[in-house]
């Protein structure tokens, strides 16, 4: 049983951070796969450290927000910026799914990638900082909680473009329940922990937010990618914080 759950739990910190953890022996397609249903728990754990450096570090607002994105940033190695980065491009190329797809893979940053990172980072920057001057520290540990339900929502609704690799694992392990349950926990949390009103009003704004983003998902790609999914978990995370800042 210790088995069962630990495994896709150090899966899911390995493939979203930089924390250390203990190696796997004898991984499986398995482990990649039930990893998904964890991947909120990992956003939280992001956020954790986050609250106690902004609650415990004797910096001013704006010092301490950036140090904060700087964090961020770190701790999943741009994992979901170099994803944004890569969306950016091929949408902008205004190109067919086949273009759109090979400019995404392109491991070089065009001009569209680096305007739409460094707006990003300094929406989040400025939000960060406002929460800190409000002392609301809760959005701090919530936002990235949030944006990393996004992969199981879009897992959940969404088809997925690339059918191999890691992806394979996903869709062929990925415990569907397990996932419906822990979006359950979470929406549970978050009205425990912020209210009926910041909750409805956070949640409802993010998902409008992300049926756009899946609406342009579909109408160039036909469905997701591991690059689009990473664009839409900075775009949410973004949209969480300028909400709470309300």
């Amino acid at each position: 049983m210790t088995d069962f759950l630990f495994r896709p739990l150090i899966t899911a910190f390995v493939f979203l951070t930089r924390f250390p953890m203990p190696p796997i022996e004898g991984y499986r397609a398995e482990d990649a796969g039930r990893s998904l249903a964890y991947f909120p728990f990992v956003g939280l754990v992001i956020g954790l450290f986050m609250l106690v450096a902004a609650q415990w570090l004797p910096l001013t607002p704006l010092l301490l927000a950036a140090l904060l994105v700087l964090f961020w940033v770190f701790v999943t190695g741009g994992l979901h910026i170099d994803g944004l980065g890569d969306s950016a491009d091929g949408w902008l190329a205004n190109g067919n799914k086949e273009r759109t797809l090979d400019i995404m893979k392109d491991p070089r940053s065009g001009s569209a990638a680096v305007m739409t990172v460094c707006c990003l980072l300094l929406v989040k920057f400025a939000a960060l900082a406002t929460l800190l001057q409000q002392e609301q520290y809760l959005a701090i540990l919530f936002a990235p909680a949030i944006g990393r339900c996004i992969p199981l929502v879009l897992f959940l609704s969404t088809p997925y473009v690339s059918k191999k690799g890691v992806a394979l694992d996903f869709i062929n392990h990925a415990p569907t329940s397990t996932m419906y349950t822990v979006l359950a926990l979470m929406f549970l949390i978050l009205l425990l922990s912020l209210g009926i009103n910041t909750t409805l009003i956070t949640l409802i704004t993010a998902g409008v937010v992300l049926m756009g983003l899946r609406y342009l998902m579909m109408k160039r790609l036909d469905g997701n990618t591991g690059d689009t999914t990473g664009a839409a978990i900075e775009i949410i995370e973004a949209t969480v914080l300028i909400c709470l800042t309300l």
